[in-house]
């Protein structure tokens, strides 16, 4: 579950991370007074950011300099309710519907942190660059050697001398190596605690007063351990969200929109990304991921047909199932009622495996439905990109 800068950073000051000042505001009114608020005291500039789940928020026109709260005020109608674009949002952008407004800071060098799980070792990793307000991936695509990394003890945690070790390496000096290892191991705190998947402070800055400072912070927090923080549930923004994931959230759906043409409904995470390297092995392009779980009942297949057929992109529909936990004769009579309850309008392709495979075919063919069988997985997802091109 991603959330915005402002609630990531309210994280990271729990855990001793030093982080700039900031308010979230509503109106221009508003950013006015947490601008006059924030630069008293002789800050000559605060920051106003917009706060959607993406990256390069700034080359987008995302975030700007304000040098007086009037500025501030002038910025915030700017910005919300612009649709930002950036690299991450695509082409069509995201709409802007929550302001940031920051107290600004005297930065001497931007550099980037962050700690995530390194499946192939099987450890949680920090990792530091010189290179901070550059995006990650480019700088490991061009420069992989200013990428510094250190492996953490699920044990021990991160260690000091680590922490002291990246400050080193990075080339900080003076009293800022103390406020780098506090910060760094504050950061390793939140997301061990919270659960993360991912927190990445991109940039972190010193200031030249020494300080270190998330200047921006990027945490991701994982699903599947939400049961254990409720508190950090109510941070979803489903405004944020394709509307089309949430919907499938509520039904116990794993579902992912994607560019293509060809609507997938699979059981079992392995067989959906197989059933997508097949369609596009055989031409064509799938319009999402779909994972209908186990226990797939009508209620269930039917909430996922609506869900693919929500798309007006999709112009055929695979249905991809292996009968293990469910026999496939209780699945065929599912996919028959949801079939007829969502007055299917586009190709069905349908392929089954398992428990019961022959009893389900028999119903699938007598069902009266224009639904077109197929033995394996390779002529499902080539009967489904013909469906999808009108043959």
């Amino acid at each position: 579950m991603k959330i915005h800068e402002y609630q990531a950073k309210e994280i990271l000051r729990g855990y001793g991370v030093a982080v700039p000042r900031g308010k979230l505001v509503h109106s221009a009114e508003e950013a006015v007074a947490a601008a006059r608020q924030l630069m008293a005291g002789g800050k000559s500039v605060s920051v106003v950011k917009a706060q959607i789940h993406a990256g390069g928020r700034g080359k987008g026109g995302g975030v700007k300099l304000a040098r007086s709260p009037e500025e501030a005020g002038e910025i915030f109608k700017r910005i919300m309710g612009m649709q930002l674009v950036t690299h991450q949002t695509g082409p069509q952008g995201q709409k802007v519907r929550k302001v940031y407004v920051e107290e600004g800071c005297d930065i001497a060098r931007e550099l980037y942190l962050g700690v995530t799980l390194d499946r192939g070792i099987g450890r949680n990793v920090m990792m530091a660059s010189s290179e901070g307000g550059v995006e990650i991936e480019e700088v490991a695509a061009r420069h992989p050697e200013k990428i510094l990394r250190t492996v953490i003890d699920p044990v021990v945690g991160l260690a000091g001398y680590q922490a002291r070790d990246l400050a080193f390496g990075l080339g900080v000096t003076g009293n800022a190596v103390n406020s780098f290892v506090k910060f760094a191991l504050g950061t390793y705190r939140a997301y061990e605690a919270t659960d993360s998947s991912i927190v990445e402070i991109n940039p972190l800055v010193v200031t030249k007063q020494g300080e270190v400072i998330a200047l921006d912070a990027k945490i991701n927090l994982d699903d599947n351990a939400l049961f254990r923080h409720k508190e950090l549930a109510s941070l979803r923004d489903p405004d944020e969200e394709d509307p089309r994931e949430a919907q499938a959230k509520e039904h116990d759906l794993s579902y992912v929109g994607l560019e293509g043409n060809i609507g997938c409904m699979v059981n079992g995470a392995g067989l959906a990304m197989s059933t997508m390297d097949m369609i596009k092995l055989a031409g064509g392009q799938p319009a999402n991921f779909l994972d209908v779980g186990g226990g797939a009942d009508e209620e269930k297949v039917t909430a996922a047909f609506k869900l693919l057929l929500s798309d007006p992109r999709v112009k055929a529909v695979l249905v991809n199932i292996f009968g293990g936990i469910m026999k496939c004769d209780v699945i065929a009579a599912g996919i028959i009622a949801a079939a007829k309850q969502v007055h299917l309008g586009v190709p069905l392709v349908v392929r089954l495996e398992g428990t019961n495979v022959e009893q389900g075919k028999a119903l699938l063919a007598s069902s009266g439905l224009a639904i077109t069988p197929a033995d394996d997985l390779g002529e499902a997802a080539r009967k489904a990109v013909a469906a999808a091109n009108g043959a």
